[in-house]
């Protein structure tokens, strides 16, 4: 293989990565993503569902409106209405594709579809041929094929490439494969289907056993040249392959790997940092490359060592991959251009001068608060400012808080419901606790609170806490993300936030109507 073969990087936060619970984005969430990704230099960006609703073929709309540079995808099954609702939503792009996929397995084919082999064969070319009327770039899964037929994979594979599939995308759908054997796989697929130099082979991973990312490298070994994953690993049950991972992997042994990506990998952390903000995801402090700790070292032999030469202990630089100790020079005394100049920077612009103003207020109650403003807290700002705008319905007005040792806790709050005012008071067995009861006497949601977690966005003493609530109403879940220096009012942020998205009609279908 030459060492100049391009790793063809396909993105799906947007889709795969929304049906993690409670990760639902908004459309102007999506387009704020695809802009973050298509900076990362994404090769393609799978924007999401169309067929799942309103919402996500008017999401899959914008961002193939307004991304140039990289391709656009929209995933469909293998059905006429699904395939045209795609084509649809992707009739603005610069570069449109569409995926779509049927399943293959034995399982699946009887006890899902109920179909036949031959029959699936038959809806799978019909599929490829009805997307080509729209696109030139069609890609196609066999969901669950780490569970199939080699056989049978290698007709319908062999059939959709004569059909016109460029892409042939094979998933480990249920996370079942050891990479070895997945590896395999692909070496055998592509020297045994008779049209295979016709197309770029694909490979979709779950984690599941925790072995995305290594079947995934595996298959790149074996001769696939385009892997599908997303930001942090977000997604469906365990999640995806993690894209950051992916793209290290690959870049820093080259030794192994005769190829590499186009993925301009500084931006690798201010992508991980935005899609954590909007979907309330936390990435954990060992998470590799993008973790608080992925470059920190404690021990006294490895800051020895670090300090003599880095690579005695670092086999890649954390300014690769977007890392930066620089500080903010942004202040209250700062003016607003240097403000938007900098958010610019960060991926983030604005579409009206309304809104620049909004922000900019924001950012100076924020610089008032604390003497040092980083580009996380700039993140977390226009995140929580963006959700606030998305959810009105219900709003802190004020929150009165006594927490005294021997003292049963007591809160106070004033809330706006539906621009009135309510108020409402409870006891708790801490500060937050009193809160979320104070706010439940008014709303009265009937939710379950499935998940609290705090984390501090910088640090220092005055950094801003990020909170994130889970809520579960009747099997739907939905995450509440809030921030603020003060962490029981970001805690009473993130609590409203998931209450306003519950209390929401539900607008969106979920789209697990078939995973690949």
């Amino acid at each position: 293989m030459s060492t100049t073969d391009q790793l063809i990087i396909f993105d799906t936060t947007l889709r795969d990565g929304e049906q993690s619970p409670g990760a639902s984005m908004t459309k102007d969430e999506k387009l704020r993503i695809a802009k973050a990704l298509e900076k990362l230099r994404v090769d393609v960006i799978e924007a999401g569902f169309p067929i799942a609703s309103h919402g996500d073929f008017d999401a899959v709309k914008a961002v193939a409106e307004n991304i140039q540079d990289s391709t656009v995808c929209g995933l469909a099954r293998a059905l006429d209405k699904d395939i045209v609702c795609a084509g649809e939503a992707l009739a603005g792009a610069a570069r449109g594709r569409i995926h779509t996929f049927i399943a293959t397995s034995p399982i699946h084919m009887e006890k899902k579809l109920h179909m036949t082999p031959d029959q699936v064969v038959e809806q799978a070319v019909r599929a490829v041929r009805l997307a080509r009327k729209y696109t030139d770039d069609v890609e196609f899964s066999p969901e669950d094929a780490g569970r199939s037929d080699i056989d049978f994979l290698c007709r319908v594979l062999e059939a959709v490439i004569d059909a016109g599939a460029g892409t042939l995308n094979i998933p480990d759908t249920v996370g079942y494969a050891m990479p070895h054997q997945f590896g395999s796989l692909i070496a055998q697929l592509r020297e045994r289907i008779p049209n295979a130099d016709k197309a770029v082979f694909s490979v979709h991973c779950h984690n599941d056993l925790g072995l995305a990312v290594a079947n995934s490298l595996a298959a790149v070994r074996n001769g696939a040249r385009q892997v599908e994953c997303t930001i942090n690993g977000l997604g469906e049950r365990a999640g995806n392959a993690a894209l950051e991972e992916v793209v290290m992997a690959v870049r820093t042994r080259q030794d192994l790997f005769g190829c590499d990506t186009r993925l301009d990998s500084t931006q690798i952390m201010n992508c991980s940092r935005l899609v954590s903000g909007i979907t309330g995801f936390p990435v954990q402090p060992n998470k590799a490359i993008v973790g608080a700790n992925a470059f920190a070292h404690e021990s006294g032999i490895h800051q020895d060592g670090v300090l003599k030469h880095r690579e005695t202990y670092e086999i890649m630089r954390a300014q690769d991959v977007g890392w930066t100790h620089n500080r903010m020079v942004l202040g209250k005394h700062s003016g607003r251009n240097a403000f938007r100049v900098r958010l610019k920077e960060l991926g983030i612009g604005f579409d009206s001068e309304e809104e620049l103003n909004a922000a900019f207020s924001r950012f100076k109650d924020l610089a008032d608060k604390k003497h040092e403003i980083f580009d996380e807290d700039l993140q977390a700002l226009v995140t929580v400012a963006t959700q606030d705008a998305a959810n009105e319905r219900i709003k802190l007005l004020s929150l009165r808080v006594c927490s005294e040792t021997g003292e049963t806790p007591q809160a106070q709050v004033v809330l706006s419901v539906d621009g009135a005012e309510r108020r409402g008071s409870a006891l708790g067995s801490g500060p937050v606790d009193a809160t979320f009861r104070a706010i439940e006497s008014i709303v009265a949601s009937g939710t379950t609170l499935k998940l609290y977690s705090v984390n501090a966005i910088t640090s220092g003493t005055d950094a801003q806490g990020e909170v994130t609530v889970r809520l579960e109403q009747g099997g739907r879940v939905v995450n509440g993300a809030g921030a603020d220096t003060d962490i029981v009012i970001a805690s009473a942020k993130a609590y409203l936030n998931a209450i306003n998205k519950i209390t929401e009609p539900r607008a969106r279908a979920h789209p697990q109507l078939g995973d690949v």
